[in-house]
């Protein structure tokens, strides 16, 4: 990982934590904060993946997969945004379940880090099992429960979570291979 991916990640585990306590502490709008902070997250990306996939990618093997990337994530942005002005408890259901989608991905990828016998393999699987257990709580609790507070404080702590380990991700030693 180069120095300014490190200090990236660093930056973008600092907004996860203050997004959590932002949560915490208001616990009726905080919700609505990080759905925009999302939403606009999520637009920027799909626009860098585009530009990408327009500037580079249409002329590398497997760049089809990066424009459909790139429009998937654009039409979430929007979908998040258009979701935003409703009702409390069908935002952090989706919130839950875009948390749910990155602990499915961080559990694959450790399974492939497990194939090339990578030896942080174990971090990223433990990662994606308590972001796939923090948003199944949430829903059952959301399902059971009928409480947006609850859910609020729930995915918080899955955040919050999230956040120390972007940033425990950025202190970790990064294996370098050199060619002589």
């Amino acid at each position: 990982m180069t120095g300014l991916k490190r200090i990236r990640n660093i930056l973008m585990g600092l907004i996860m934590m203050v997004s959590s306590f932002v949560m915490l502490l208001f616990p009726e709008d905080g919700f609505i904060i990080v759905a925009v902070i999302l939403t606009v997250s999520l637009l920027i990306y799909g626009i860098r993946t585009l530009i990408f996939y327009f500037t580079m990618a249409r002329h590398m093997v497997g760049g089809r997969g990066i424009l459909y990337i790139g429009v998937i994530v654009i039409d979430l942005g929007v979908f998040s945004l258009t979701v935003a002005d409703n009702p409390t408890f069908f935002i952090i259901i989706y919130l839950l379940t875009i948390h749910l989608f990155a602990g499915l991905i961080d559990i694959l990828r450790a399974l492939e880090a497990k194939r090339i016998e990578a030896p942080s393999w174990k971090m990223t699987f433990a990662s994606g099992v308590v972001n796939i257990a923090v948003a199944v709580a949430a829903l059952v609790a959301g399902a059971l429960l009928r409480s947006t507070d609850v859910l609020v404080y729930i995915y918080s702590a899955g955040l919050f979570y999230s956040a120390v380990m972007k940033i425990a991700a950025a202190f970790r030693k990064t294996a370098v291979v050199y060619i002589q």
